[in-house]
């Protein structure tokens, strides 16, 4: 959990009192290194559980804070969305049976949730993205009402020259703008956290660095994005879109995203990504900093370090350096793993958890530093490459061969983990639950990522419409989390799995068709009919060069026109779109209920309504799609119904 008691900087006097507090921390960490305040003898692991709150019908409820309200844990925390929360679990020691002990935790938190969820008419569900968030659903109104997060989002925008722009592109390809960073709340993780002493962290660090691309790629869980599929973790992609304040230029001059995997090899300390992430990220936040810490290092108090910490907190490295104190009062510093996505299961979670600290320790061990062995540029582009294909990647690895993600994990890595947690004096009945799911989770190549795009196709295959598609999946995501078992295991979605659907629930951009066939005023009537008869369909919207609506022609209105000129026996003069297209249209927005759609087409008698925003056409709805909505409603209907 980040600083909550930070503000926006109000002017560039407030700026430069925060930044003499930063470096004046990065002297006092430099003394604190270079004196060995340190803890040394203890090593603590510790984790940040995220996930999504939903209503019945699996859509995001906004309900955060009165849910904290009624649960009143000191544990659980909101995060930047309304719909969003967050457990802080204990840290412990990492011996023994921490990895168990941490899973209970985690279950005894979740179940404190789902029970105040309940009350609410809600539910908790993990998923690195929910395949049911809306673009509507992460508009500022969503924005968790607290200071912190109303300055970020301000000092983001504040750096921007405008729009968001998304741009992601897998099987399919997302291309929207967006008014607002929000979009991160689309993602929720499973952030765990490794002790490490100084002496130790350049090792560490890097070794963190080289193994996320295979712990990323046999742990995806999120493939899907407002219905398009992407990255096997979109997550990647989308965070880093969604904070990114870079401009473009005419020049090749070199910008680093706030969001990121690295850019070299620690050679020595923690101290140079701090320095560079100072150097090459300005200061969001601000905040009131009282605390001198040259004079509480001289009573022999451990300083927090407050401005440290919330500069850190604004720039999102994959592998984070952190810096904390223990429950002795000594100073530790931590890696905390960002790349782990929440769910699919929390045993799931567990297992992939448990791989990466058995790696940290193991490749400490039997490898060592592995900047000696491979190039950063290497495990970079293997970053990238799981992101986007998760297990089915191959990577560049040590020995300089090329290998596939589960010959790597079985033959290679998941020894390493082994003696690691072996060397940790891990309960060996963990060691083996553990990575005994990562090795059948391997051996089926099933990810939670796997699971969710065949259930996408299959459930596409039925003819389900993509909302349904998007419901039945969520639904059966949240019953396989309540029966705990492991993703790998589960089988494909189906329409049995799909709640009951109440209309009412649904926005227009859930039914509206946005893969548009569309003409311009000035093309020929001829094209027109010939689109409409080739693609069987009966509106055509009429836009311009930059996407803007002009009209509408219809199948009917040519129907008319080419009737009389048959039935006149006139002359067939060239005509085009503008001479017979609507213009005095109806629109409707994509944040508006199907119900109030229903009522439009009614009472002005007609079967197609515009999709506008921003005066751009997205979409299109027609009486055709509430047929489908309805036969979908009707079969679902019948098919829960007892034989």
């Amino acid at each position: 959990m980040g600083e909550l008691n930070v503000r926006l900087a109000t002017d560039k006097r407030d700026t430069q009192y925060f930044v003499q507090h930063l470096l004046r921390d990065m002297k006092a960490l430099e003394r604190m290194l270079a004196e060995d305040w340190f803890e040394k003898d203890t090593v603590r692991i510790g984790a940040e559980q995220e996930l999504c709150l939903v209503n019945r019908h699996g859509k995001p409820a906004p309900i955060n804070l009165e849910l904290l309200a009624r649960a009143n844990h000191p544990l659980l925390t909101s995060e930047v969305a309304r719909f969003n929360l967050e457990f802080n679990l204990d840290p412990l020691e990492f011996r023994g049976a921490c990895l168990s002990n941490l899973e209970a935790q985690i279950r005894e938190l979740y179940a404190v949730v789902r029970e105040q969820a309940a009350a609410m008419g809600a539910e908790p569900v993990m998923a690195g993205i929910l395949p049911t968030i809306r673009k509507f659903d992460v508009a500022m109104d969503n924005l968790t009402p607290l200071d912190r997060y109303r300055a970020l989002m301000d000092a983001l925008n504040a750096l921007r020259d405008d729009d968001l722009q998304l741009n992601i592109r897998g099987v399919d390809e997302l291309r929207i703008k967006h008014d607002s960073p929000l979009l991160e709340g689309c993602n929720t993780g499973f952030q765990v956290h490794l002790q490490v002493h100084p002496s130790e962290f350049a090792e560490l660090y890097n070794i963190a660095q080289l193994i996320t691309a295979p712990v990323l790629a046999i742990s995806a869980f999120s493939p899907l994005l407002f219905g398009k599929r992407l990255w096997y973790e979109t997550r990647v992609a989308l965070f880093q879109q969604s904070v990114d304040t870079r401009t473009t230029s005419e020049y090749l001059r070199h910008q680093s995203p706030r969001v990121m995997f690295g850019s070299r090899w620690v050679r020595q300390s923690i101290l140079e990504l701090y320095r560079e992430d100072i150097t090459r990220f300005r200061v969001l936040l601000s905040a009131d900093l009282e605390e001198d810490v040259f004079e509480q290092m001289a009573a022999g108090i451990t300083p927090r370090l407050r401005a440290l910490n919330i500069h850190n907190g604004t720039v999102y490295r994959w592998n984070r350096p952190c810096y904390g104190i223990s429950p002795n009062g000594q100073p530790h510093l931590r890696i905390e793993n960002r790349i782990l996505p929440s769910g699919p299961t929390i045993v799931d979670e567990m297992a992939s958890a448990a791989f990466w600290l058995g790696l940290m320790k193991g490749i400490q061990q039997e490898i060592g530093d592995p900047s000696k062995l491979i190039s950063f540029e290497e495990v970079g582009h293997n970053f990238l490459a799981a992101a986007r294909t998760g297990i089915t990647s191959k990577f560049n690895w040590i020995g300089a061969k090329q290998i596939g993600v589960s010959g790597l994990v079985r033959k290679e890595l998941l020894p390493l983990a082994r003696i690691g947690l072996n060397r940790m004096a891990i309960d060996s009945g963990d060691i083996d639950r553990y990575l005994g799911l990562i090795e059948e989770r391997v051996g089926s190549e099933r990810t939670g990522a796997q699971w969710m795009l065949n259930s996408y196709m299959a459930l596409s295959a039925q003819g389900l419409n993509q909302e349904n598609v998007l419901r039945t999946i969520t639904s059966s995501l949240i019953q396989h989390q309540m029966d705990e078992t492991p993703a790998h295991t589960w089988p494909l979605a189906n329409q049995d799995d799909a709640r009951d659907l109440e209309p009412q629930t649904l926005l227009v951009e859930e039914i509206m068709v946005t893969d548009l066939y569309a003409v311009q005023a000035d093309d020929p009537l001829e094209l027109t009919a010939e689109l409409l008869d080739w693609n069987h369909i009966r509106y055509l919207p009429v836009e311009d060069d930059k996407g803007q609506l002009e009209g509408l022609i219809t199948s009917r209105i040519l129907l008319r026109h080419f009737s009389r000129i048959h039935l006149e026996n006139q002359e067939r003069k060239p005509s085009i779109v503008r001479d017979l297209m609507i213009t005095d249209l109806i629109t409707v927005a994509p944040e508006q209920s199907i119900l109030e759609v229903m009522e439009l087409m009614r009472n002005h008698r007609i079967g197609c309504l515009p999709v506008v925003k921003n005066r751009k056409l997205v979409g299109i709805i027609t009486q055709a799609d509430f047929m489908h909505l309805t036969a979908s409603m009707i079969t679902h209907h019948v098919r829960k119904q007892p034989r």
